[in-house]
């Protein structure tokens, strides 16, 4: 191993997923293609959502957060990993790997924080429809944002600096597909226990506060909608709600598995750990255009008026 100031390697080797070497060519497929619908969904819902003035709602504003945060956390780490399974291409630069860790945690705290405020705008829109667009006026949507961006980026803002202030013994390859914070820290020498109690009060603290505003939330929400006297009403809104429970519980179960995992899960194969983790920064951002987006009326209906013009314009102009 090269090091750069004795202190840390000049690149690390990313294994991509160890026990499935024979088989990575053949899982690309499938991962690159939900990479597609991924970037391509987010990048269509975020379209749709500026030219249409309609849908400047807290909703879809707040979902619009969410996309653009979707497509940075998963082309941080797909674009590597197809690079690793289709032309063995392990290397990664010491600062591309900081660089690399950083986002995903930061973004994955964002994403967490974005599903939280679209939960509470559902609990306002149901639960106190008359000062919705009071509660959530312009200026509070934009500050929500603005305070779930800066908390992503400040609490996981060390990470890096307390990375490169440590010392790295004799390897420098990890057994994963991107740079994990607590992958990297275990080729780390010396007592790393203060910077990984740091990593784990703040991940419990977010995933925690998040997860349970975001429980409460639903919870009141549910007990509204069972509560509703036209069952017609009832329905339409258990069928949005239901659609977020879906994706919010993919994401958080997939999360905390990977997170056990790296901490108390030793005892877990490197392939299972290591798939749910590539699944866990990639299915929520695939899964999120089609069930907020797809299943959204107003989504929907502007999606099938861009078709419908294209289709009358190919008419037009092949007679």
């Amino acid at each position: 191993m090269v090091l750069q100031n004795d202190t840390h390697p000049l690149v690390f080797i990313l294994l991509g997923i160890p026990g499935l070497e024979e088989v990575q060519c053949w899982l690309s497929i499938p991962f690159c293609c939900m990479y597609i619908i991924a970037f391509f969904g987010n990048i269509l819902m975020l379209t749709i959502i500026k030219s249409e003035k309609s849908l400047h709602e807290p909703m879809f504003l707040f979902f619009s957060m969410l996309s653009m945060t979707d497509i940075v956390l998963c082309s941080s780490t797909l674009p590597k990993l197809l690079c690793i399974f289709w032309f063995n291409l392990q290397e990664i630069v010491f600062e591309a790997c900081l660089t690399q860790m950083f986002i995903i945690h930061s973004f994955t705290a964002m994403e967490s924080g974005f599903f939280l405020a679209m939960a509470f705008d559902r609990y306002v829109a149901i639960c106190n429809p008359l000062r919705h667009s009071t509660i959530l006026n312009k200026n509070m949507v934009l500050m929500t944002g603005l305070s779930v961006t800066l908390r992503g980026l400040l609490f996981f803002m060390p990470h890096p600096f307390i990375v490169k202030g440590l010392v790295f013994c004799e390897t420098n390859v990890i057994p994963h597909t991107y740079c994990e914070f607590m992958a990297v820290m275990k080729l780390t020498c010396g007592d790393s226990s203060i910077s990984k109690t740091y990593s784990l009060t703040v991940a419990v603290f977010i995933g925690a506060f998040d997860l349970l505003c975001t429980t409460m939330s639903y919870t009141f929400i549910l007990r509204t909608v069972f509560g509703l006297s036209t069952k017609q009403a009832g329905r339409k809104a258990l069928s949005t709600c239901t659609s977020h429970i879906f994706v919010i519980l993919v994401f958080y179960s997939t999360s905390i598995f990977t997170f056990m995992t790296h901490r108390f899960g030793h005892n877990i194969k490197p392939e299972i750990h290591i798939s749910i983790a590539n699944i866990y920064l990639l299915i929520p951002p695939m899964l999120n255009p089609i069930i907020y987006g797809v299943r959204t009326k107003k989504i929907r209906q502007r999606i099938l008026q861009v078709l419908y013009r294209e289709s009358q314009a190919k008419r037009s102009s092949g007679s």
